[in-house]
């Protein structure tokens, strides 16, 4: 597939963004202590990346002006669920910032938070899991990975803003997590990596013109010039460029960001958080590059040669 980058910025910004209010609300039911100020900071930080990450849906959009006409579809829909979720999700951090600036002290905005949060991971991860002609997204990794890796991203920052503003209960209450949730969520993203390089395509060229002679051997690409097919389902990126992009995932997502967090959890120095989150982000746009990039649609049988 050929990755919007569009789409790349909403599914990282918005899943730091749930990572954060998840690890707030988790930290503010538990009754672990945090300032007033840290709170409208960390729900603010969480609140801009979502409005970001909606803001960047709609260069993708041939026509952004009937942008609204998307929530349509919600009974079937899971493109529609996240339309309707992701702003009720931005709606309950900005009021629970509010109510907290406040002075109000109520179980229910975090959980309201949290329930929202993790909706919205379903809905996202789902409009690709449910489309079972690419082998890649229908698999519960997919669910998974979005799901960890925003969750380590939020954990980062949040713990980097805890360290800034000395709220040294939530940081001993959440620094290790940040660190077990990055590992995890390397773990998982190279599980889904290994399963996806031994996948076998359900359909050869054989399948799909009924040719039954061997070989089969295509030398065009079924048209004279590019078109929709050609430009939206190719990424046209060379297999070392696939390769590289692979590494800096991998390194730059999970492997420096957990030597980060580490070092910052023996130390107790604030500069490796920050450097955590600086080096993460990046790395979580390859990454996030790399999982559109390597669907392989169906169609691509025929339009192979620009593959």
């Amino acid at each position: 597939m050929n990755p919007a980058f569009s789409v790349i910025f909403l599914t990282t910004l918005s899943g730091t963004a749930q990572g954060v209010v998840v690890a707030l609300a988790l930290a503010a039911l538990s009754g672990v202590p945090m300032s007033r100020g840290y709170q409208v900071i960390a729900l603010g930080c969480a609140a801009v990346l979502a409005i970001v990450a909606l803001a960047a849906s709609f260069f993708h959009l041939g026509r952004p002006e009937r942008a609204w006409r998307a929530a349509a579809r919600w009974r079937t829909s899971w493109l529609s669920r996240e339309v309707i979720v992701l702003p009720a999700f931005i709606a309950a951090a900005v009021l629970w910032a509010w109510l907290v600036a406040r002075g109000t002290s109520a179980p229910w905005p975090p959980l309201l938070a949290l329930l929202l949060a993790v909706a919205l991971w379903v809905c996202t991860a789902m409009i690709y899991a449910c489309l079972r002609f690419i082998a890649e997204w229908a698999h519960p990794f997919t669910l998974v990975t979005f799901s960890f890796t925003g969750l380590a991203a939020g954990l980062t920052l949040a713990c980097a803003l805890a360290a800034t503003l000395a709220e040294t209960p939530l940081l001993a209450a959440a620094g290790a997590s940040a660190l077990v949730a990055t590992l995890l969520a390397g773990v998982a993203r190279v599980l889904s990596l290994r399963r996806n390089a031994a996948l076998k395509p359900r359909s050869t060229l054989r399948t799909a013109t009924g040719i039954t002679a061997t070989p089969i051997r295509q030398i065009s690409m079924g048209m004279s010039a590019g078109a929709f097919n050609t430009r939206e389902f190719f990424h046209h990126a060379t297999a070392a460029t696939v390769r590289n992009v692979k590494l800096i995932a991998l390194v730059a997502g999970f492997v420096l960001p957990a030597a980060c967090i580490a070092w910052a959890l023996a130390t107790g120095a604030i500069a490796p958080w920050w450097l955590a989150v600086l080096v993460q982000a990046p790395g979580l746009v390859a990454d996030r590059w790399l999982f559109f990039a390597q669907a392989r649609h169906p169609q691509n049988l025929y339009y192979q040669r620009v593959a």
